[in-house]
């Protein structure tokens, strides 16, 4: 194949691979040519960097001056992309600047063991050399222990030992071996012959013990029990994983040293972009992110005449606030489209059904409290439970400056920690972004609201303390501030607070409130705000002509690696919230309780009805459409998907178990009853089954609107591994399962009318099939997608209903048009139905769209076109999809021996382009 001219631009199209040992770069090299013919323009890869070995996602780098062998290496790398270049495709790269794995083969890491602050790459760390235990101060803090710190010297879990690799000796946690320092390492050497020194340092006699203890003592670390690690940790760690150490990227040193390869590759024209994790978690992400853009536009100019020309694509994983927006002044293409993922979802569900879902969700939990009280109390508690080092830290940092100043010396410790906690605890945002110019105005709105919502929760006592606090925090901007102790107490305390707040948040609202709050489970998910039901079409439009006037290559992401459940699964459940649906769901669940009641454990009171509401929703969120209630291994193989899910969310939940202490008998007594619930015998999956297939059509409707969506409003589709059938994932690890790939290719290569596969829509065909079709016009009209501008369209129907069903809009540039209709909240009408197909009376006619350009315009979907004026009838159009996409351009001649090359569809042999329109309510 000769190779394709270099294209130029923002991506068109992202596909998201995840790569471990088990999926390496030559695999995705031979997916290539299926991406390519399905129309994508990128790969997007998780990191690819050297991490752990073993890895299955690559967050846990230990040499950023190497790709990862087990994936193939540069080598693979280089086959990848002269594959990619020879289709003009290019790569968008995960990167990990926030933090590293803390552990064996990274030798950064293990020379600050080896050496402490001594070691060259002490400041490469995040680490509090001044804890406040004496204990601690100056080394690090390991909890890597499984018991207590004497127990486990005394049964052997920590020795001295010979490491052969290293040709010296070294203290053995478990089977992992720790670096002696230089001069306890010299005194071991010369203490004797090598069998004799392990022998004198043997804990299981009194003067082994102290001998060990004391070497111990002598090393630039101190081991305790991975229980502790939550109360007394040193190091700032991603989130509240004891094993991942962060960086501090605000040092040029680090940065350049951390992000060598990566910019080695782009000037390459390896990669093509970036996707930055975690951007929250740095010291300042507007410093960061100025400074990638400014290395890569110098790189610019060295990389190969073939490569992907413009600038790189770079976007921050950043999780928007409702009404908050990235700053602009980063420079950054946009984020990784949590939000798109949010407000399509949103979209998609319906706020008449709300009431409904809330007195079910209510009679069945007895929760009374509303999404955001459920969040204050996860945060009160993962304060406690997981961030208490992280929240003294920051408390003494605040200390440290009401002492360095003369006027407020008498602020006790304590004190400042009571405001700390509900500033915290009612913090609106992830973080904020304060420098030394302090606050700009969008963050002096966010304290300006934690500080009123903490003003009613705090002392009467604390008040003026809490004012202070906040002025500290960025309030008076600390370059108003002379240089000196006042200035710099500030700065630390500003910039701690700052990186504590995001994965405090993230903690408790993601990994904690989102397995609490059950009222209906798809609008639990990253970045979403349970809360939050339904969004009406004017706030969807509202979104994206704001995306398409600040972030118009913004990515949209509908699935993730992170998600909480697949993106047809989400499509799924949002059925429910239809207030004809609700209704039913309400009395269904009733009876299931009912006859499930004997499958319950009454010694361990499990599951609580909160948990069982939870699972019947996963069930019938994620029964796959292909199985059949009597198909024992499928059912067992679903159970054991479930089961998993189940296990991590009672864990995440944090009530009746957690990571940190499991109630086995509990979690054993819920899943004994989730293989109750499908075990032969019972029936229940008969009845979970035949309520799945009164649904499934109007979520698989749900499914092509999100799709049409992604695919048509602003910004890059990015499309996760696997979804282009239907994704009825659930929570990582099931997200991440092997994709038959095969099936992929083989069905979008298949020649098939649009009727057929609407007849056959359970396999995902169809799914495959929309998303083909509208990559195929984002090639074709690229202006359109990358520049166009975005222009609701107005809509006239008989009825409100029908109105409101109808979201229609314009794309245009350069006097390209695109026109996209869909329809929503078809739970109603499609229940029951044996297909997600549309009818033309579901739009009463006159259903009018107005503000169409005249011309004669062709439905990429369909095929059908039609000459059209200043407005179309919907109903024309909508079916038998229930989204339509219109392009104003002429319909090139069909030879349907080999197929239509226009892209549109056979009906029944005959070219559904050269047709006519239906007539107004004529059923398709």
């Amino acid at each position: 194949m000769s190779t394709a001219p270099p294209p130029a631009g923002p991506p068109r199209a992202l596909a998201r691979l995840q790569f471990h040992a088990g999926f390496t770069l030559d695999d995705a090299a031979a997916l290539v040519d299926y991406y390519a013919e399905l129309g994508i323009s990128h790969l997007y890869a998780s990191p690819l960097l050297r991490a752990r070995p073993g890895s299955t996602h690559g967050y846990d780098v230990i040499d950023p001056h190497q790709l990862n062998p087990e994936l193939g290496g540069e080598p693979a790398l280089r086959r990848l992309v002269a594959r990619l270049r020879q289709h003009g495709m290019g790569l968008v790269l995960d990167i990990v600047p926030n933090h590293m794995y803390a552990g064996a083969g990274n030798a950064w890491w293990m020379d600050v063991l080896r050496h402490g602050r001594a070691s060259r790459y002490a400041g490469y760390f995040d680490i509090d050399w001044a804890s406040p235990d004496p204990l601690v101060r100056g080394h690090v803090l390991l909890p890597i222990l499984g018991k207590p710190y004497a127990q486990a010297l005394r049964e052997g879990d920590v020795r001295l030992g010979f490491d052969q690799p290293t040709n010296a000796f070294a203290l053995f946690v478990y089977d992992t071996p720790l670096p002696l320092s230089p001069a306890s390492l010299e005194a071991v050497r010369g203490a004797g012959q090598r069998d004799a020194v392990i022998a004198a340092h043997d804990a299981s006699t009194e003067p082994g013990l102290a001998a060990l203890a004391a070497l111990i003592d002598r090393q630039p670390y101190r081991l305790v029990w991975w229980k502790l690690a939550n109360d007394i940790v040193d190091y700032r760690r991603f989130f509240d994983i004891n094993e991942l150490v962060g960086l501090r990227q605000e040092r040029t040193r680090v940065f350049e040293d951390s992000h060598a390869l990566i910019f080695r590759l782009y000037a390459e024209g390896l990669i093509d972009g970036v996707r930055v994790d975690h951007v929250d978690g740095l010291a300042d992400p507007h410093r960061y992110c100025r400074q990638l853009r400014h290395r890569l536009r110098r790189l610019q100019r060295q990389r190969p005449a073939d490569a992907w020309r413009g600038g790189a694509y770079v976007v921050v994983e950043k999780i928007l606030a409702e009404g908050e927006h990235l700053r602009q002044a980063w420079r950054m293409d946009g984020t990784t489209g949590y939000e798109f993922m949010d407000q399509v979802g949103a979209l998609l569900h319906d706020r008449a059904g709300e009431a409904a879902l809330t007195v079910t969700w209510q009679a069945i939990s007895g929760e009374r409290s509303g999404f955001a009280e459920v969040a204050r109390a996860a945060r009160r508690q993962i304060l406690v439970d997981s961030f208490e080092a992280e929240l003294n830290r920051t408390a003494r940092a605040l200390f440290d400056a009401a002492r360095a100043e003369l006027a407020t010396r008498d602020v006790s410790l304590a004190a400042i920690r009571r405001v700390l906690v509900e500033l915290l605890v009612h913090f609106p945002v992830y973080r904020t972004y304060a420098g030394g110019l302090g606050r700009d105005a969008a963050d002096e709105a966010v304290f300006q609201y934690a500080d009123a919502q903490a003003r009613r929760h705090v002392r009467l006592e604390d008040r003026e303390l809490l004012q202070a606090v906040s002025e500290w925090l960025g309030g008076q901007p600390p370059r108003q501030l002379p240089p000196g102790g006042v200035r710099q107490a500030r700065e630390r305390a500003m910039r701690i607070f700052q990186q504590a707040t995001s994965p405090m948040a993230a903690k408790a609202v993601e990994d904690t409130a989102c397995y609490r709050y059950g009222r209906l489970l798809s609008r639990n998910e990253v970045g979403a705000d349970p809360a939050v039901l339904a969004i009406d079409v004017a706030a969807f439009h509202d979104a994206c002509a704001e995306r398409a006037a600040r972030y118009p290559h913004n990515l949209l992401a509908t699935a993730t690696h992170d998600h909480k459940r697949g993106e047809d699964a989400r499509a799924r459940l949002a059925v429910l919230s239809q207030p004809q649906v609700a209704g039913l769901w309400a009395s269904t669940v009733a009876r299931w309780r009912e006859r499930n009641a004997s499958l319950r454990n009454a010694e361990e009171g499990a599951p609580s009805a909160a948990d069982e509401y939870m699972l019947y929703q996963t069930l019938v969120g994620s029964w796959p459409l292909d199985l059949a209630p009597d198909d024992r291994s499928g059912l067992d193989a679903f159970a054991g998907r479930v089961a998993q899910w189940q296990r991590k969310a009672l864990r995440e939940a944090k009530r009746r178990s957690r990571w940190t202490l499991p109630n086995e008998p509990y979690e054993e007594a819920c899943e004994a009853f989730l293989h109750g619930l499908l075990g032969p015998g019972h029936g229940f999956a008969m009845e979970l089954h035949a309520f799945v297939q009164r649904i499934a059509a109007a979520g698989a409707a749900n499914s092509l609107a999100q799709v049409a969506l992604k695919l048509t409003t602003p910004g890059v589709p990015d499309t996760y591994q696997g979804t282009e059938f239907w994704d009825l994932s659930l929570v990582d690890p099931d997200n991440r399962r092997p994709v038959d790939f095969g099936a992929r290719r083989q069905a979008l290569a298949t020649q098939a009318s649009l009727g057929e596969r609407l007849r056959h829509w359970r396999d995902g065909h169809l799914k495959l099939h929309l998303i083909h079709r509208l990559l195929q016009l984002r090639r074709q009209a690229p202006l359109v997608f990358a520049q166009g501008d975005y222009q609701p369209l107005p809509v006239d129907a008989p009825a409100p209903a029908a109105q409101a069903r109808l979201l229609a809009f314009r794309r245009q540039a350069q006097g390209q048009t695109v026109i996209v209709l869909v329809l929503r909240r078809l739970g109603a009408l499609l229940l029951d139905a044996p297909a997600p197909a549309a009818l033309a009376q579901w739009l009463p006619a006159p259903t009018r769209v107005h503000g169409v350009p005249p011309g004669r315009y062709r439905d990429v979907l369909s095929g059908r076109e039609a000459e059209l004026g200043n407005s179309l009838e919907a109903g024309d159009w909508l079916h038998p999809l229930p989204v339509a996409v219109l392009l104003a351009a002429q319909v090139p001649s069909c030879d349907l021996s080999v197929g239509c090359s226009s892209g549109a569809s056979l009906e029944d042999g005959v070219c559904e382009a050269n047709q006519p329109p239906r007539a107004p309510n004529k059923p398709a």
